[in-house]
C-alpha cells in the first residue's frame, strides 16, 4: 500500500490539517494540501490545461496508489478546493484519457472533519460514485469530531484514527488479492 493524503481545507492550519497531521503520523503516509497549488475550475475549452492541475495528477498518478482524501465539513458537503480538484478529474476524461485511465488500479478512501458529529453518509457519495466512475476501489471513510474549542480532537477520536489505518489496510489487501485472483 502506497497511499497519498490530499489535504483540502480553506486553511492549511485547521482542525483538518490536525486530523491529517495525526492520521500520517500513525501511518508514515506523506499528505499534501491542495492550497499548496494553483488550479481553477474545470473549463469546457480547457483554457486552463497550463495551471499546476494536470501535473500534480501526473506525479500523484505515477507514485501513488491510494488516494485517501480529506476534507471539512462545509455545509453539509465537501470543501470548495476539494470540489474543483474532482470537477478537475473531468480533465482526465477528455483531454488527457490515458492519464484518467490510469485511476482504473488506483484506491480512494475519504476522511473529513468537523465540529458535529451529525455527518450522515450521504455526505460521501461523491467519493464512493467517483470512485466507481473511475474504475478506483473504494476502501471507506471516516469522520471526526473536533471539540468546541477546536485545539483538540473528541475524546476517543485519535484512537478511531488508528482504527481506521487499520482497516484501509486491511480493506487494500483484501482488494488486491481478489484483483490478483
Amino acid at each position: 500500500m502506497h497511499p497519498i493524503i490530499i489535504s483540502g481545507s480553506s486553511r492549511n492550519d485547521g482542525n483538518t490539517t490536525r486530523v491529517v497531521e495525526i492520521l500520517s503520523n500513525h501511518s508514515g503516509w506523506k499528505y499534501i494540501e491542495l492550497n499548496d497549488y494553483q488550479f481553477s475550475y474545470y473549463d469546457y475549452q480547457h483554457r486552463n490545461r497550463d495551471d499546476q492541475f494536470l501535473p500534480l495528477m501526473r506525479n500523484l498518478i505515477a507514485d501513488y496508489d491510494t488516494f485517501i482524501f480529506a476534507t471539512p465539513v462545509y455545509w453539509y458537503s465537501m470543501s470548495g478546493i476539494m470540489k474543483v480538484f474532482f470537477d478537475r478529474i473531468s480533465d482526465l476524461l477528455t483531454i488527457e484519457k490515458p492519464l484518467g485511465r490510469k485511476l482504473r488500479t488506483k484506491k480512494m478512501a475519504g476522511i473529513s472533519a468537523s465540529g458535529g458529529n451529525d455527518l450522515e453518509d450521504l455526505f460521501w457519495l461523491p467519493f464512493r460514485e467517483s470512485a466507481k466512475y473511475l474504475g478506483m476501489d473504494y476502501l471507506g471513510d471516516l469522520h471526526v469530531k473536533m471539540n468546541s474549542d477546536h485545539d483538540d480532537l473528541a475524546l476517543g477520536m485519535e484512537e478511531e484514527i488508528i482504527r481506521f489505518i487499520e482497516k484501509l489496510k486491511i480493506r487494500y489487501a483484501q482488494n488486491h488479492f481478489r484483483q490478483h485472483l
